[in-house]
């Protein structure tokens, strides 16, 4: 059983769960081993995981047998689960909603080992496709406002198997870091009335300073304040609030962009562990105008201080344009 409780002061949701060998990822019956003979996500595994919920397979393959490209699955200890009832209640000046929401695992190859900026085109575009399809399968779940796609890679970045995979989670609340944004795009919108990705991406293309990378539909760049060296976000050029509304040439886009800076970024920093997430706007059609869809990549190459943990007042030695300029003249 879980629980979804707020915090009054600043507004932060936090998942209360009643069980301590909770994994995002490894199945309960899998031996706990980074032993490369043994692994729940390999090809012939498949009986150790939940059955799958969707997958990209030859057509004359069967469900959940071993020809497959990509397979998304429940995770088999979930923080929420689908089948809770939505109930909100207030204990005093404290607010908790029950654990309902859906927990997948995305399992983004057969080949264990594999690196994202190794994987063809083809692998990239099925992930993004299976992104989109299960945000646009859990909308329906009018309990449903926001879904999270988030992915680590390397231990450091809160990875717990060496297969490639990536994390959904589908929630009846919206987390304080997308309230944030959305009311910091809302401000500017109201003041302006344009959006400031928008603005963003304007005043990049103009200034040259700090893009790593571009291709017709998206752009690469090192944002002007980052919270760690070498973060980069990647956003379409096309005023968009929901990944889901991608169209098919994004994609593709997408897919080369993604390598090209993945690629850069382990030729630059030897493989690093590292944290992405794709930031959608909730389901409410509200925030259309004013919030554009991105995804933020985090290399995990610092450890974070004291001061950071306290005050979210990030400290670096490394300038963006430094960072984009190194990254821009690395030749793939």
């Amino acid at each position: 059983m879980s629980e979804l409780r707020k915090d009054p002061v600043v507004d932060r949701w936090v998942i209360i769960t009643d069980d301590p060998a909770l994994s995002p990822s490894i199945p309960l019956s899998a031996p706990q081993s980074q032993d490369k003979a043994f692994c729940p996500f390999c090809r012939g595994s498949e009986h150790l995981c939940p059955p799958e919920i969707l997958a990209n397979r030859p057509p004359d393959s069967l469900a959940n047998d071993e020809r497959w490209n990509l397979r998304v699955i429940p995770n088999r200890v979930p923080f929420l689960v689908i089948e809770e009832d939505l109930k909100r209640h207030a204990e005093g000046i404290y607010d908790m909603v029950s654990g309902v929401g859906a927990n997948e695992v995305i399992i983004e190859t057969p080949h264990h080992g594999r690196r994202q900026s190794a994987m063809d085109r083809e692998e990239l575009e099925n992930l993004f496709w299976a992104y989109r399809d299960r945000i646009i399968d859990l909308k329906k779940d009018r309990r449903m406002r926001h879904v999270l796609i988030y992915k680590n890679s390397g231990k450091p970045s809160g990875a717990t198997i060496d297969h490639t995979y990536s994390l959904l989670l589908a929630l009846p609340i919206v987390p304080r870091d997308i309230v944030d944004e959305l009311h910091g795009a809302q401000k500017h919108f109201d003041y302006k009335e344009r959006c400031i990705y928008c603005d963003i991406i304007s005043q990049e293309i103009r200034q040259e300073q700090r893009i790593i990378a571009e291709t017709n539909t998206f752009l690469a760049i090192e944002p002007y304040a980052p919270r760690m060296p070498f973060e980069t976000w990647i956003l379409p050029k096309r005023h968009s609030c929901r990944f889901e509304e991608i169209e098919p040439k994004e994609v593709g886009d997408l897919s080369v962009i993604f390598k090209e800076v993945l690629a850069k970024l382990d030729r630059a920093l030897n493989n690093p562990p590292y944290n992405y997430a794709l930031h959608s706007a909730p389901f409410d059609s509200a925030y259309d105008r004013y919030y554009h869809w991105h995804m933020e990549i985090l290399p995990r190459i610092s450890i974070q201080s004291g001061l950071e943990w306290v005050s979210d007042l990030y400290v670096h030695s490394t300038a963006p344009e430094d960072a984009a300029h190194f990254l821009r003249n690395i030749f793939m």
